[in-house]
């Protein structure tokens, strides 16, 4: 649910799906903070080949997984038409889930749970023997990443203990739901959002294999009761949880067995991160030490809860009012930051909803960007109907330029349905007019269209930036618009 991919790929669908639309307000989420400007979608059930195209056909290119197309289920970046969400696409093994009612069954219920201290689940697919799942994607990597492999600094001390203390809330939110049980946690599971916020991936809350196995990492970090039984307990995932804190303390993925000789020697000093030396007090350090050393106790009743998990981390937060991103030294991504090139003026004026200025340039560049698309007609077709829909296209036009985008929109509506003749443009003049007329779901959904038929055709791109700001989507706006840009440096190289 984190990384890059090189392009964004588009998942189209018809109205039927539009009922998963309806979205939870901010009151639906826990933990509280400022409302999610992109509200999520309730649970919904996607089509493998809605899928498919969501990730350009599950190209290498789209793959986000810590272990690349190695990882035994891989995690693609992709994106859906519905509000042109970014999300992550977990597809797992062929051997994975063959019950599929098992796999709906479970999918459903952790989809169910929204919480700002989750990557939340927004949908699956059940398919033939195809299994995947569709979750809120988080584009600042994992905990493993920057606690393990960082590049310029380490992560702070405030930080970590930031990270401690969200994984608690999660886990507590989770267990008053009824999904207590928590499959290999561990710092791949945990990943950063756009505001640098850490969050559990949902992807856990899900048994992961046909044998019910819950458990892929070295067996020296696996709780002692599931070598024993084979089965998680909520005691299991505090175990698990008391690694974490491990790995946040010292940086390193250190064996809990040796960890708990250290402790018992009176040399946990040798556990902390020689990195943050001076940077928190000996009495922050015991505390989560010791924090770490209940949760690895052997016997799991002797373990805290969650709840109390959050009671002590919360008294060990600092600077509980710097944003996350600062902490973690992230550049806000605004819209200056995004752009790593001049904006076009038709970019411009996407990004700052100009609809006049759009009109403009969309009016005085006319149709030349559609030459070179195939329409290929028989004789009959040309005799029986083309006549018809270049009608229907030359009054849509002189309404557009009128500026009389209702019937604008009726005679563009026509040419399209007529189905003889495909135009990129006729759907970028049709968005902007369904902007203008303040209908900018169908905004988007031509401004998208005008992307299947002309995939590198920045103009698509910058029309969905206008579309989705229309929308209040401002992150995702910048994003298509960083595309956008990047499109148009190839697409006048080649024009």
């Amino acid at each position: 649910m984190g990384g890059r991919c090189s392009r964004f790929s588009i998942c189209w669908w018809g109205s039927h799906h539009l009922r998963s639309s309806s979205v939870l307000e901010s009151d639906d989420y826990e933990h509280g903070g400022k409302s999610d400007r992109n509200a999520l979608p309730q649970f919904s059930e996607f089509s493998l080949d809605e899928l498919r195209s969501a990730t350009d056909n599950f190209s290498p290119e789209n793959i986000v997984s810590e272990h690349g197309e190695k990882a035994p289920n891989v995690v693609y970046k992709a994106q859906l038409f519905d509000g042109g969400r970014i999300v992550a696409v977990k597809r797992f093994n062929k051997s994975a889930w063959p019950d599929s009612r098992q796999f709906l069954e479970e999918a459903r219920s952790v989809g169910q749970l929204r919480s700002e201290r989750l990557a939340n689940l927004i949908g699956c697919c059940c398919e033939r023997d195809e299994r995947l799942l569709v979750a809120e994607f988080m584009p600042h990597e994992t905990l493993a990443k920057h606690l393990f492999h960082w590049d310029t600094q380490p992560m702070s001390w405030a930080m970590r203990i930031r990270v401690a203390l969200y994984l608690a809330q999660a886990l507590e939110y989770c267990g008053s739901k009824g999904r207590a049980l928590y499959h290999d946690l561990n710092a791949y599971r945990v990943l950063f959002d756009m505001d640098g916020n850490p969050r559990l991936s949902c992807f856990g809350l899900m048994k992961n294999s046909r044998d019910g196995k819950s458990y892929s990492t070295n067996l020296a970090f696996t709780p002692p009761e599931y070598l024993r039984t084979g089965r998680v307990t909520p005691e299991s995932v505090v175990y698990s949880f008391g690694t974490l804190l491990l790995d946040l303390l010292s940086g390193k993925h250190i064996p809990p067995s040796h960890a708990l000789d250290l402790i018992r020697g009176k040399n946990f000093q040798m556990l902390l991160d020689s990195c943050l030396e001076g940077h928190f007090s000996n009495d922050d350090g015991t505390d989560l030490v010791r924090l770490a050393s209940r949760c690895l106790q052997f016997e799991a009743r002797e373990r805290p809860n969650a709840k109390s998990l959050v009671t002590a981390l919360t008294s060990l937060q600092k600077e509980a009012e710097v944003p996350s991103y600062i902490l973690m030294g992230i550049p806000r991504e605004s819209s200056a930051s995004l752009q790593q090139k001049p904006l076009s003026p038709l970019g411009e004026a996407c990004s700052r909803g100009d609809l006049t200025a759009i009109h403009e340039i969309l009016e005085k560049v006319g149709y030349k960007d559609d030459e070179g698309i195939a329409n290929e007609l028989s004789f009959q077709m040309w005799t029986n109907q083309m006549q018809d829909t270049l009608n229907s296209k030359k009054h849509g036009d002189s309404a557009f330029r009128a500026k009389d985008f209702g019937t604008a929109i009726d005679y563009y509506t026509q040419f399209i349905d007529c189905g003889t003749m495909i135009s990129p443009t006729v759907f970028a003049r049709r968005c902007l007019c369904y902007l203008m007329n303040d209908m900018s779901q169908e905004a988007l959904g031509d401004a998208m269209q005008a992307q299947v038929i002309s995939p590198e055709w920045p103009t698509a791109y910058y029309l969905q930036a206008a579309s989705l700001s229309s929308l209040g989507m401002d992150r995702d706006a910048q994003e298509i618009l960083k595309e956008g840009t990047s499109l148009e440096t190839k697409w006048n190289s080649r024009n």
